[in-house]
């Protein structure tokens, strides 16, 4: 039986409601793309989808590691409040089955729904992406898998699917045989079509084809190197479908990062302090642009402080689709401000929390919470690599954030499951390190 969505369609036809293409990438580094100021890396078809659309230049996920950020995308809601906060679901848990995802309400309206590529929010009948509201599903539900043809069994979360349907992978290369099955999607869409294009790249293990390798002889990380570009020639490759087929102009593009870059894939974060799994900037802010030739203007840049919870009701908004009450999302559609109708930003205050570490922004105002350790405040308009502590010199902003950080926290619930304790104990000698502006060390793939 399908979910109540609570969502029904305004007055717009099918012709007028926009194609919606979600890119996601994964453990890409903040800085790893051309418009992001990169210089030893190659993007170009990213970058001209930045250049004509609008770049956000303080957007943020709400985990700073893979599964739970995913959870909080597709529900538009704080994965805290239903249990998803740690990473790597358990084989018999993923997000909460009662709750109504972006491709169900699109699907209820009109839309021909798909994913391509990693899943990562549960393996279970009832957790898998047909029983979330795609139509369509082809790629791995685990969290990464080899990019060359290695054929996992179909019981490995690494296997690829066609749907519910083990199919051995027969690609040469992950991340392009990924756009090769866009491309397909697109093709078999006679309506709106919502993709989600669910990245592999770059997340390790660090497969990379010799002849895109080659192009980057002197860089000290080919490897990472050569998955990107591969990652922006398969964004490519999807982009030119769209133009041959009169679909670009009404197509609305997202492309963002599920996370901030890792130390083990040779990510690269500057000028951000942090990296996926912790609080800082570089673990929770990431590269994220706006395209949709037919509504917004590009060659735009917006400062304001926004979050991948906005996604849902802006594809809302973006297909004309009405939100009940009963659909509660904690995002806000950033369509009115890309086109006049609002300034300002779309959030005041963006709350994070990941069993040991949480943190909130308030404006420009950064605190961050280390169980076993403390908080620390940084004015991030005035220190944006977040190096002084200001805690003591601003004690009535401290304790305001201390009480709103506290007050989210009352509304989240007890975690569904935790992380190997191996990896926590790991991650929090990390977590000191950077509270005390102290060097950090390689995390070992292992």
């Amino acid at each position: 039986m399908a979910l109540n969505t609570g969502c029904s369609t305004a007055p717009k036809n099918a012709e007028e409601q926009p194609n919606i293409l979600l890119i996601l990438a994964d453990d890409l580094g903040f800085n790893d793309l051309g418009f992001q100021g990169s210089k030893d890396l190659s993007t170009p078809n990213l970058d001209t989808l930045a250049r004509n659309g609008v770049i956000f230049t303080d957007a943020h996920v709400t985990a700073s590691v893979c599964s739970p950020s995913r959870a909080g995308l597709i529900t538009g809601k704080y994965q805290q409040f239903f249990g998803h906060e740690a990473n790597i679901p358990p084989p018999q848990l993923g997000t909460d089955t009662t709750l109504v995802t972006i491709a169900d309400v699109l699907r209820d309206n009109g839309y021909r729904t798909g994913i391509n590529g990693k899943w990562h929010i549960g393996y279970e009948y009832n957790y898998h992406p047909n029983s979330r509201g795609f139509d369509h599903f082809w790629g791995f539900l685990g969290g990464h898998r080899s990019y060359f043809p290695e054929n996992y069994p179909p019981e490995n979360h690494k296997a690829i699917y066609t749907n519910r349907t083990h199919t051995p992978f027969t690609g040469n290369y992950l991340t392009d045989t990924q756009a090769d099955e866009a491309v397909k999607f697109i093709k078999d869409s006679n309506e709106p079509f919502f993709l989600f294009l669910s990245l592999a790249a770059p997340h390790a293990p660090m497969h990379a084809l010799e002849e895109d390798m080659a192009r980057f002889p002197n860089s000290d990380r080919p490897e990472y190197a050569a998955m990107v570009y591969a990652m922006d020639r398969a964004v490519g490759k999807v982009v030119q479908h769209l133009k041959q087929t009169g679909k670009f102009e009404n197509t609305l593009i997202v492309f963002l990062s599920d996370n901030g870059g890792s130390p083990v894939n040779d990510s690269n974060n500057s000028p951000l302090k942090g990296f996926k799994g912790n609080k800082f900037e570089g673990g929770i802010r990431v590269p994220f642009i706006v395209h949709w030739p037919k509504v917004i203007d590009g060659g735009q840049s917006f400062d304001g402080l926004t979050s991948s919870l906005d996604l849902f009701p802006t594809f809302l908004d973006a297909a004309g689709i009405k939100k009940s009450s009963e659909l509660e999302l904690d995002g806000t559609s950033l369509i009115p401000f890309l086109t006049n109708e609002k300034t300002g930003s779309p959030h005041d205050m963006l709350f994070f929390r990941k069993e040991m570490a949480a943190a909130v922004r308030h404006g420009n105002w950064k605190l961050i919470r280390l169980d076993d350790y403390g908080y620390v405040l940084y004015d991030l308009a005035t220190d944006p690599y977040e190096t002084t502590n200001l805690k003591n010199r601003e004690p009535e902003r401290f304790e305001s954030m201390k009480i709103a950080l506290e007050n989210w926290e009352s509304k989240t619930v007890e975690p569904w499951w935790s992380e190997n304790p191996k990896w926590q104990e790991v991650t929090s000698d990390i977590h000191q390190d950077l509270m005390n502006n102290r060097p950090i060390r390689r995390i070992s793939p292992d």
